[in-house]
């Protein structure tokens, strides 16, 4: 209870202070990133996070064999990290083949559950950061649940910039440390 206190006090704080996350002249907005898929795209999806895909009850695959999301998984199930620009939580349109897939999944395994974390790059204040990382799952989570998933199957949370995918004082890590993971 204590921890979900100070996790609201932080986001207030974050809120507040929308102002001081950075000046985005530094950094355009337009800056696209090119993330390769296969190990790389994976990141920090289960290396840093320490989250394990294994163990997921999900039918659906060929011969009654069961589809996991996660870095083995068929098609798009198999990217778990979302990408954000700097300083944003809209979700680019690159990403919604990926959430419909996703939330495909997740609609037709209503025991499965995932917990969507939020992340942000070191720019801005650790407070702000942890707001930017709630707002970037909650975004996620969003369009989760018009993709048909009900709300018990989803959590958020937010590292804010706690846990890099990538460490590092540039522009490409800080790009990959901009992300949601669906930690299954």
């Amino acid at each position: 209870m204590v921890r979900q206190v100070w996790l609201l006090i932080l986001i207030v704080a974050g809120v507040a202070l929308g102002g001081c996350g950075g000046d985005s002249a530094t950094v355009p907005n337009s800056t696209a990133v090119s993330v390769p898929s296969g190990d790389a795209a994976g990141v920090g999806a289960n290396q840093n996070s320490g989250t394990s895909t294994t163990g997921i009850a999900g039918v659906g695959g060929p011969d009654g064999v069961r589809i996991v999301p996660g870095p083995d998984a068929p098609g798009l199930l198999s990217s778990l990290v979302v990408y954000f620009d700097f300083d944003q939580s809209d979700i680019q349109a690159e990403f919604n083949e990926l959430l419909a897939a996703h939330g495909d999944y997740l609609a037709s395994n209503s025991d499965v559950r995932v917990r969507l974390e939020g992340h942000a790059d070191e720019t801005g204040s650790r407070e702000y950061n942890i707001g930017l990382g709630e707002r970037r799952a909650q975004a996620v989570r969003r369009v989760l649940l018009l993709q048909g998933v009900a709300s018990e199957q989803l959590n958020t949370v937010s590292f804010g910039e706690e846990r890099p995918a990538v460490f590092g004082s540039d522009d490409d890590s800080y790009a990959l440390n901009r992300r949601v993971e669906l930690a299954y």
